[in-house]
């Protein structure tokens, strides 16, 4: 039999004059030292508990989570995870603070020492991850989720079986299967992925959700999203469900990098020639409230929003789209607060890359296009990003699941063709408009002299030098003038379009026929720390260059002289192409794309020509189509910019 003082021992009591006995002093780990102790007194030794200290024969405080719902609009609720615990005597803030605790012994006025103790089983947890909640939200703010989500049969376990049924027959009532017809005014034929992407943007708008369209780059997000918006007006699913639905007639905004604007533009003008496209240059900003009227869809760039915000924020949108979302990354920039504070009907965001380097630009993402589903940021940190919690991804991809429709180019891959061709427009502005200007004003005056095509054979020298400098200026000022400092729109536009594909992970050829244009981009792509590879004429070792650019893991970009590496390059890593700068001749441009495209590519080819807007690159596009009989038959670009003849000049020449 132990002797009681060695069974004191474990707990180092001291003897005191004042207490004229032996004490302890309380610290924090009193609690769980003196609960160990306790449970080491053999069965036949009686220990007296005076005070708090009899709380510590209690059995623990056991709990059971279960789910609140209540309502928070039509087809929407507040949900808190809630504990129902076995002693009636605690109250909810006495509750919170066992919870805070985890596990360890709090020590509650008039009650003692307390501990709670509940545990979930592995198919709890899954089942709280499946509705995106876990146990990390006990106590904390509620979650707004939709009767869908809530109807998933994970929720049956954790609600009152009155409240399932009530959830259920409303989530039977919503219109989870929208596959309206394409309405008449889309010319083009859409591929099924697109279809399908149609109408899960009918199916946002028909039970008035946001959402994130966050394909793949080159699958056509904006074709979607204009089949979209015309099915919006004919449509008009508005919304009974909205506090103050737009009129009829009311535009929809589509907020874009400033490089893209154009393409806006002229996918509408391909597509949708119904829908009135409106691009808003800065001159005439200041009327832009007063003229909603003139087209059905706005398109402005992030930096218009910024400056037009408070304007902004009166109009009650159809709709409004962000494209490139990933621009409201940072929900704390003031591009981000002024798009949230936008009034509209339905809300979508466009992007590729919805996660770019933190699960919180996903966030960020939500907060525009379906405000409060995911909580407020704080809390989104604790439950969605924790680190350590394998349940964590499961619960947002389940929050956002409803919400959001992602398709990779491997998904799609047996709907799309071979090779993807597209004109991307971009303007020029400022300095380097005013460099355009100039030149072709130049080359108009000489040409106002030349009347006969012999005349004009004796100026061929001069009017080739004039197309060639308008070209150049197009690409990059610095082209003619290394000495200006002028920004070109078409290096931004490039720099716009690679990022999202280095995200993706991708290998990205970039072409151009003027090497110079290439040492100007080289330096801005290093400051990236994007990998990089560099092919010009005077590169020695190509085929060294080519067998790492081919064996990269990951993304990588190949800037290439368009002479030097239209021949002899198998570039099958690659499954873009951007060709900066259009080439006279179009065989030598499907040459450059042939790179990539050829035996042994596996994937699907994008490519991308970047053209100036309303310039001689437009006209030379045009005059490819126009000539492309005599251009299979010509070598090299100079025989065929030879071939012009003076009707041609005045074509590309023209303002």
């Amino acid at each position: 039999m132990a002797p009681v003082p060695a069974l004191l021992e474990p707990l180092n009591l001291r003897f005191t004059n004042y207490e004229e006995g032996l004490a302890l002093r309380i610290t924090r780990k009193f609690p769980e030292l003196f609960a160990a102790w306790l449970k080491t007194i053999p069965p036949h030794i009686s220990v007296h508990l005076d005070g708090d200290l009899a709380s510590f024969a209690t059995p623990d405080v056991a709990g059971t989570v279960k789910l609140d719902a209540t309502e928070a609009g039509i087809d929407w609720f507040d949900l808190r995870v809630v504990l129902d615990v076995n002693d009636a005597t605690l109250t909810p803030a006495e509750i919170k603070l066992l919870l805070n605790a985890k596990g360890k012994y709090v020590r509650l006025e008039g009650k003692g020492w307390r501990r709670l103790q509940f545990n979930l089983s592995d198919e709890e947890n899954e089942r709280l991850a499946r509705l995106g909640l876990s146990t990390r939200e006990l106590s904390a703010e509620p979650q707004r989720l939709h009767a869908l989500q809530l109807a998933d049969d994970a929720a049956k376990k954790f609600l009152p079986e009155q409240q399932v049924e009530q959830i259920q027959r409303r989530a039977g009532e919503l219109k989870t299967r929208v596959a309206p017809d394409l309405p008449g005014g889309v010319t083009a034929q859409l591929r099924p992925y697109q279809l399908e992407g149609f109408h899960f943007l009918a199916y946002l708008a028909s039970n008035h959700f946001g959402g994130i369209l966050a394909d793949d780059m080159g699958l056509g997000k904006t074709l979607q999203t204009l089949a979209w918006l015309l099915w919006l007006r004919e449509a008009s699913p508005t919304s009974d469900k909205s506090s103050q639905p737009s009129s009829p007639e009311a535009p929809a905004l589509v907020v874009c990098p400033k490089s893209v604007m154009d393409n806006w533009h002229a996918e509408a003008a391909r597509f949708t020639p119904g829908l009135r496209v409106k691009i808003w240059p800065p001159s005439e900003l200041q009327t832009f409230r007063d003229r909603l009227s003139e087209a059905d869809l706005h398109v402005l760039n992030y930096t218009q929003l910024r400056s037009l915000g408070e304007s902004l924020a009166s109009v009650q949108w159809r709709a409004v789209i962000l494209d490139e979302g990933q621009y409201i990354k940072n929900p704390s920039s003031q591009t981000a607060q002024v798009a949230r504070v936008l009034r509209a009907d339905h809300r979508l965001v466009l992007s590729g890359t919805p996660i770019e380097n933190r699960l919180m630009d996903l966030w960020s993402l939500m907060a525009f296009a379906m405000p409060g589903v995911l909580g407020s940021r704080a809390h989104f940190g604790r439950l969605y990003d924790a680190k350590g919690d394998p349940f964590a991804r499961r619960r947002l991809s389940s929050r956002v699941r409803p919400f959001l429709l992602r398709r990779t180019k491997s998904q799609v891959a047996k709907d799309l063709p071979d090779r993807i061709e597209e004109d991307l427009f971009c303007e020029i502005e400022g300095d380097q408009q005013i460099l355009y200007r100039a030149e072709l004003k130049r080359a108009q005056q000489l040409l106002l002299r030349v009347k006969t095509q012999k005349e004009l054979a004796a100026h061929q020298l001069h009017f080739l030098t004039s197309l060639l400098r308008l070209r150049q200026i197009c690409c990059h000022p610095q082209l003619v003038n290394p000495d200006l400092r002028v920004p070109g729109a078409k290096t931004e536009a490039l720099l716009e379009q690679l990022e999202p594909l280095m995200e993706e992970g991708n290998k990205v050829l970039v072409f151009s026929q003027f090497v110079e244009l290439l040492g100007l981009l080289r330096p801005l792509l290093e400051e990236r720390n994007w990998p990089l590879f560099y092919l010009a004429g005077d590169t020695e070792n190509r085929g060294e260059l080519v067998r790492q650019f081919q064996a990269t893991e990951g993304p990588a970009i190949f800037l290439i002289s368009l002479k030097a590496g239209g021949f002899g390059l198998n570039l099958t890593a690659a499954s873009y192409v951007v060709l900066f700068d259009p080439w006279w001749n179009p065989a030598v441009e499907m040459q450059a794309i042939d790179r990539t495209h050829r035996i042994g590519q596996v994937n699907k080819v994008i490519a991308y020509r970047l053209l100036i807007k309303n310039s001689i690159e437009e006209k030379i596009r045009a005059l490819q189509k126009q000539k492309k009989a005599l251009a299979e038959d010509v070598l090299g670009e100079e025989r065929f910019s030879q071939s012009l003849t003076l009707d041609d000049l005045h074509f590309l020449f023209a303002d």
